[in-house]
């Protein structure tokens, strides 16, 4: 009998542990848990919880388990801060577990890990929680051009901090997709999909509705992105719509990233109308082009380069799009906004 309590006594300890070894001593709370789901580079959710008896300088670290644990939201920004009131909240990427660490502030996570951290050396808490199997992701799939998307909810830093909202993105009766910035400045939220698989080299074609007079604090951009391959620039490549604050600026430009590199930044006007971007992806060569329309042009396109250095090959980058503010821009958002994506075409 007792070897039977010895063996189940760690299970135990370790599927309640919320406090460090002195159980007066500070403690972690995960109060609001995530879906339980396999996960994904791409598929985030909120979490958010409390911390007791924390010191300052103390901070949170999460991890969620698809497969073995994973920091997140992600290694470069391992750390979760705790609010004045001991609350904290954070995105995750789902897993069937969740981890949340209150840890000294000289504590690195690792990328990755098949076991958690036991408390001590920089942990001075730990708790541990099954995802919830009764929760619904925050997120929604859209049809849209024959494809899925999945419409994002988590924040993102992309032009400054945003917030997502899925129900600033619908589908209208003509199969017409919107993304809309909504809510009210400063606390707009944007929009944004994702396909729900990779494509990988083809043409990757765009019908948007007139964007030509989105103020300069909105961003419109259709790219590509893979969320993990820091290493590759996250194979991306974009057409963005947008004059980044600058009413005297161009309103577009196409990039292949990083965009701070020479040549890897090609600016152009867009003119009001409907009008068609293509991204032709080929083996070292990407070639960019605007034209007037819902279709190929007969005549001179509106502005057509080609990119042949910094160009990505094929990985597990998704085609993406969305409609989200600047916020670093000197004149700030002042109305909501909306753009129609018509219809995607990939031809292989």
């Amino acid at each position: 009998m007792r070897a039977v309590l010895l063996l189940v006594l760690p299970g135990l300890l370790l599927a309640g542990c919320n406090r460090g070894p002195d159980s007066k001593g500070p403690s972690i709370q995960i109060t609001k848990v995530p879906p339980a789901d396999k996960g994904g580079p791409d598929t985030l959710d909120t979490i958010a919880g409390r911390v007791t008896g924390a010191k300052p300088g103390q901070r949170v670290v999460l991890f969620s388990k698809s497969g073995v644990w994973w920091v997140q939201p992600e290694l470069k920004q391992p750390f979760t801060a705790i609010h004045a009131d001991s609350t904290w909240t954070n995105s995750t990427h789902l897993g069937l577990e969740y981890a949340a660490l209150l840890v000294d502030a000289a504590y690195q996570p690792p990328l990755s890990t098949e076991t958690l951290p036991k408390a001590g050396e920089g942990v001075v808490a730990i708790t541990v929680v099954p995802g919830d199997p009764k929760a619904r992701s925050a997120h929604h799939t859209v049809q849209f051009s024959g494809y899925e998307w999945i419409a994002r909810a988590a924040p993102s830093d992309r032009g400054g901090h945003n917030d997502y909202d899925p129900a600033n993105v619908w589908t209208d009766e003509s199969g017409a997709m919107h993304l809309r910035i909504g809510g009210q400045a400063p606390g707009w939220t944007c929009a944004e999909v994702r396909l729900t698989r990779h494509l990988g080299y083809g043409s990757y074609r765009f019908v948007v509705r007139d964007v030509s007079q989105l103020e300069p604090a909105a961003v419109l951009t259709l790219f590509t992105w893979d969320g993990p391959a820091a290493s590759e620039n996250h194979r991306e490549m974009d057409i963005e719509i947008s004059r980044w604050g600058n009413p005297a600026a161009k309103n577009a430009q196409y990039v292949v990233q990083p965009y701070y590199v020479g040549g890897n930044v090609w600016p152009f006007q867009v003119p009001a109308g409907v009008l068609t971007h293509t991204l032709h992806w080929e083996a070292g060569r990407l070639t960019a082009t605007t034209v007037r329309g819902t279709g190929e042009a007969k005549g001179k396109p509106v502005t057509e380069h080609t990119f042949t250095s910094g160009v990505p090959s094929p990985g597990n980058e998704m085609v993406r799009m969305n409609l989200y503010v600047f916020r670093r821009s000197e004149k700030a958002l002042e109305r909501p906004a909306e753009v129609v994506i018509e219809k995607f075409e990939y031809l292989p």
